[in-house]
């Protein structure tokens, strides 16, 4: 089983990237190309992580695999523990998954798994018995 971002939403990072780009191009003042250029930057961090880091999770029988930037992380079943964990700051419920392996934490959400992280969860938990 396999999490990642969502296929449109990284190509939807991709579009927004290219027109930002050319909007800093074409922006007729500095101030406009600086701020622009900024958020053609960000945009492509953002589209290069969800593109370079997919699967984001993997789990089979052996143990679970977490992609990152700095490459991946596996963890048998016996060294992770599965939790959800859902906070509020402004009056909104965030709600992530959490997998603890001593001493490393990985806190994945709904962006990161392409799918609601209790639904995960319960994948995991089904797959990890």
């Amino acid at each position: 089983m396999s999490w990642a971002p969502p296929a449109a939403l990284v190509g939807c990072g991709w579009v927004l990237t290219a027109g930002a780009a050319a909007w800093a191009w074409l922006a007729s003042t500095p101030t406009d190309r600086v701020f622009v250029a900024a958020l053609a930057l960000a945009l492509l961090a953002a589209s290069a992580f969800g593109t370079l880091c997919r699967p984001r999770l993997h789990a089979d029988g052996t143990g679970i695999t977490v992609r990152a930037l700095t490459g991946r992380r596996h963890y048998s079943w016996d060294e992770i523990t599965i939790r959800v964990r859902e906070t509020r700051r402004l009056g909104l419920t965030g709600t992530s998954l959490e997998l603890d392996a001593n001493p490393d934490l990985t806190i994945l959400t709904r962006l990161d798994l392409g799918e609601d992280p209790y639904d995960a969860a319960d994948a995991l938990h089904a797959l990890r018995r």
